[in-house]
C-alpha cells in the first residue's frame, strides 16, 4: 500500500490546504536525496516479494462463503514475532487496506544465488502455514485475487451493513461497509475520505457484464448511463484486491532506470498471463482483471481534470488516474519511445534542473508532483528536508503505477530499487513462485544479454487495456519488440545518465514521433512473445540459453524447469488462466442459470475447490499441469552458503 506515517490524520480541506507545501517540500527532499547518492555504486542484487492474502470464512451448513474481518487482531499476534527477533524471522506482515487482508514478505531479501529461487515457494508457503495456524477450523487464509462476492448484502463476518447517508462514514458507498476497511491504521480510511471529497463525488467503476442468455439488463445496481455494467462506489473494491509485487536492488541509479524502463513493456504481458479475476460484486464480468478496478476505484481527479468541463479551478487536465500504467521512460535508450503527452508541473520540473536532475528524470518526478496529497498527518507537515523524505514519498508511494522507481531511503544500506507492480495473486505458491522467479530470472537476462523491449509509452498503454479482457492470453495481440536482442544505445553501458540533455519544446512535452518507426516492433501473441517464433526466440528460451551457462545445482534446476513450463503452457493455452478457471467453474456449476449471477452457493463451492487446490488436497491439471513436485527447500543448501561465504 506504500508510506504508513504514524500520527493524527489532517481533513481533508487541512490537507488541501497544504497541498503545495507537500510538493515544494518533497521536490527539495528528493534532490538534497539525489545529490547524496547519485554516484552510490556496487550495492549486490536484491529482490523480493509482496504477496496479499485474504481470510475467509466457511459457513458449510449454509453453503456460505465470507470475509473475515479479524485481520488487525492476526495482524497482531503475527508482528509478535518480529517484534522480539526483528533479524530472525522468517516472514514479515503488513496491513493491507481490506480489514480481511493481511501483506506477507520474506523476513530477508533473496541474492545473487541462482539457489535462492528454490527457497521462494517455500518460504511463500510457510507464511501461509503461519497466517493458518492462528485461524479457527472455520476460517482460511487464500491468496485469491478478488473475492467473488465483495459488496454483496452479508460479504462480511462479523456482519456490516453499508450506511451511504452517514456523512461520518469514509467511504459512503451502497455496497462496501467502513468495518471492511483496516481500522489499524488511520491511513486507509483517510485515503477513502479523501480521494473522495478531492473528487466531488464517490469514485465510479464499471465493468461490462458478461453477456450471457439469461443475463438482465440493466445490472442491478448499475447507473443509468451503463446499465450492461457492474457498478461499484468505493475505493475498497479495488484496494480490497489482492496482488503479487517484487521489489529489485540494482547495483546503481543506471542500472535501476534500465530495469525499469526494459520492464514496463512486460506490464501488460504479466498483467494477462496472471489474470485472475473475472468476478466483481457478485456478478461475472467480461474482464478477466483487477487493474482498471483499482485505477478507478482511486480516481481522485476532478471532472475539470478528467476533461469533462473545462479547466477552472484546477490546474491540470490529467489523463490517467494515479494508479495506472507509466506515462515515460528514465533511461536515455527510452527517451525516443515517449511519444505520450506528459502533464508535469513547469515550476517543480525547473527547481529539479536546477537542482541538477537530468531532464528525463526530472519530467519524471514533476509528473508525479502533479497530484495532491490525499493523506497528511500534523505531525509531518514541518520537517527538515535535508534528512527527512516523507513529503516525497508522500506523493510518490500515492502514484500507484506499473512500475515504480524508488529512491534508497535516508541513512538506509538498501540501494535504487525498482518495483514491478502489475501481476495478479493467483491460488497456489507454486504459482506465485513460478511468477516470481520467472521475472527475476527475466531481470537477469535482460541485464546479461542486453535485452532491448522497448516500444513507445502508447502502444504499452494499448497493451494494457487489452491484457485485461477476457481471454486475453489466446484472444489478443500486443505490441512487441521485433529485434529484442539489438543492442540501443547507452543500454547496460553504464554511460553517466547525469548529464543534463536538454530538451526541445517537443521533447518537454513527452512526444518523440516514434510511431512511425514501427518496423521496430509488432504484434504478437503471448504465446510467439513466451515461446518464440520464427527469428523470434522467446523469453523463456533466453533465460533458458542463461541457465545454461551457469552452474544450477540439481535441485534449483529441477524447481525453476517446472516453473518455466507453467508460464510457457499458460502462454501457449495448455493449461488455463486463474481467469479462465474461475469462469469455467461459474458457467458450469449446476446451480448457474447462465444470467451472469455468481450466487452465495456457487461462490461457496468455487472457494472450497480453490481451497482443495491450494492445499494440494485437489490435484488441478487443467490449472497446474500434472505431477507438480518442485524440488524448493527452507535454505539453501550448506555447500552453496559455504561457497558464497568463501568467495564474499
Amino acid at each position: 500500500m506504500g508510506l504508513l506515517s504514524e500520527g493524527s490524520p489532517l481533513t481533508w480541506d487541512e490537507t488541501k490546504a497544504l497541498a503545495q507545501h507537500v510538493r515544494e517540500h518533497g521536490i527539495e527532499q528528493f534532490i538534497n536525496l539525489y545529490a547524496r547518492l547519485r554516484d552510490r555504486q556496487g550495492d549486490v542484487l536484491k529482490w523480493g516479494d509482496e504477496v496479499e492474502y485474504i481470510i475467509v470464512r466457511f459457513d458449510d451448513e449454509r453453503r456460505s462463503v465470507q470475509v473475515s474481518l479479524r485481520a488487525p487482531e492476526i495482524l497482531a499476534k503475527l508482528n509478535e514475532k518480529e517484534a522480539a527477533d526483528p533479524q530472525g524471522v522468517k516472514s514479515l506482515w503488513r496491513p493491507e487496506y481490506g480489514a480481511y487482508m493481511v501483506e506477507g514478505t520474506p523476513g530477508k531479501p533473496y541474492g545473487g544465488l541462482l539457489a535462492h529461487f528454490n527457497v521462494v515457494e517455500a518460504n511463500m508457503r510457510y507464511r501461509r502455514m503461519e497466517v493458518a495456524a492462528l485461524l479457527p477450523e472455520n476460517e482460511m487464509v487464500m491468496s485469491i485475487t478478488s473475492f467473488p462476492r465483495l459488496g454483496c448484502p452479508g460479504f462480511t463476518y462479523p456482519l456490516a451493513v453499508p450506511t451511504p447517508d452517514d456523512e461520518t462514514c469514509a467511504a459512503r458507498s451502497n455496497f462496501f461497509p467502513d468495518e471492511a476497511i483496516f481500522p489499524g491504521h488511520p491511513r486507509f480510511k483517510t485515503l477513502t475520505r479523501n480521494i473522495r471529497q478531492r473528487r466531488g463525488e464517490k469514485v465510479s467503476i464499471n465493468l461490462p457484464i458478461f453477456p450471457d442468455k439469461n443475463t438482465k439488463s440493466p445490472v442491478e445496481g448499475s447507473i443509468p448511463a451503463l446499465p450492461n455494467h457492474v457498478h461499484m462506489d468505493a475505493m475498497g473494491f479495488g484496494m480490497g484486491c489482492c496482488c503479487l509485487q517484487l521489489t529489485f536492488q540494482a547495483c546503481n541509479i543506471s542500472e535501476a532506470r534500465t530495469l525499469y524502463d526494459q520492464l514496463t513493456p512486460m506490464c501488460p504481458i504479466m498483467l494477462a498471463l496472471t489474470a485472475a479475476s473475472p468476478v466483481y460484486r457478485g456478478h461475472l464480468t467480461d474482464v478477466d482483471c483487477r487493474w482498471n478496478v483499482i485505477s478507478a476505484s482511486v480516481d481522485c481527479r476532478t471532472k475539470e481534470e478528467r476533461g469533462e468541463l473545462p479547466l477552472k479551478n484546477d490546474r491540470f487536465r490529467i489523463y490517467k488516474s494515479r494508479y495506472d500504467s507509466i506515462d515515460s521512460y528514465l533511461s536515455p535508450a527510452g527517451e525516443k519511445y515517449n511519444d505520450v503527452p506528459l502533464v508535469l508541473d513547469e515550476a517543480l520540473y525547473k527547481r529539479l534542473r536546477e537542482g541538477d536532475i537530468d531532464h528525463l528524470l526530472a519530467q519524471h518526478i514533476a509528473h508525479l508532483f502533479i497530484r495532491d496529497s490525499v493523506s497528511l498527518f500534523s505531525e509531518k507537515v514541518h520537517q527538515n528536508d535535508r534528512e527527512d523524505t516523507d513529503h516525497f514519498e508522500n506523493i510518490q508511494s500515492t502514484n500507484w503505477q506499473t512500475m515504480r522507481f524508488k529512491p534508497p531511503p535516508p541513512n538506509s544500506s538498501i540501494g535504487w530499487r525498482v518495483e514491478f507492480r502489475p501481476c495478479e495473486a493467483q491460488l497456489t505458491d507454486f504459482e506465485n513462485a513460478a511468477i516470481v522467479c520467472f521475472v527475476v530470472l527475466l531481470t537477469r537476462v535482460i541485464l546479461s544479454y542486453q535485452l532491448d523491449f522497448l516500444i513507445p509509452i502508447s502502444k504499452v498503454d494499448e497493451n494494457m487495456q487489452n491484457s485485461q479482457k477476457r481471454g486475453a492470453v489466446l484472444t489478443e495481440r500486443f505490441w512487441f519488440k521485433k529485434n529484442i536482442t539489438a543492442i540501443p544505445g547507452g543500454l547496460g553501458t553504464g554511460q553517466d545518465e547525469r548529464q543534463p540533455r536538454e530538451p526541445t519544446a517537443q521533447q518537454q512535452n513527452g512526444t518523440s514521433g516514434a510511431d512511425g518507426d514501427n518496423d521496430e516492433y509488432e504484434l504478437m501473441t503471448i504465446d510467439q512473445i513466451i515461446n518464440g517464433k520464427g527469428t523470434f526466440p522467446g523469453l523463456v528460451p533466453l533465460i533458458n540459453s542463461y541457465l545454461g551457462s551457469m552452474d544450477v545445482d540439481a535441485d534449483t534446476h529441477c524447481t525453476i524447469q517446472q516453473y518455466l513450463k507453467l508460464i510457457q503452457k499458460r502462454a501457449s493455452g495448455e493449461l488455463l488462466t486463474t481467469a479462465s478457471w474461475i469462469r469455467k467453474e461459474v458457467v458450469t456449476h449446476p446451480e448457474y442459470k447462465s444470467d451472469s449471477i455468481v450466487s452465495e452457493g456457487i461462490c461457496y463451492d468455487l472457494l472450497r475447490k480453490a481451497k482443495d487446490i491450494q492445499d494440494g488436497v485437489l490435484a488441478c491439471p487443467e490449472l497446474l499441469g500434472n505431477n507438480i513436485s518442485s524440488k524448493t527447500t527452507d535454505s539453501i543448501p550448506v555447500a552453496i552458503e559455504k561457497h558464497l561465504t568463501k568467495h564474499c
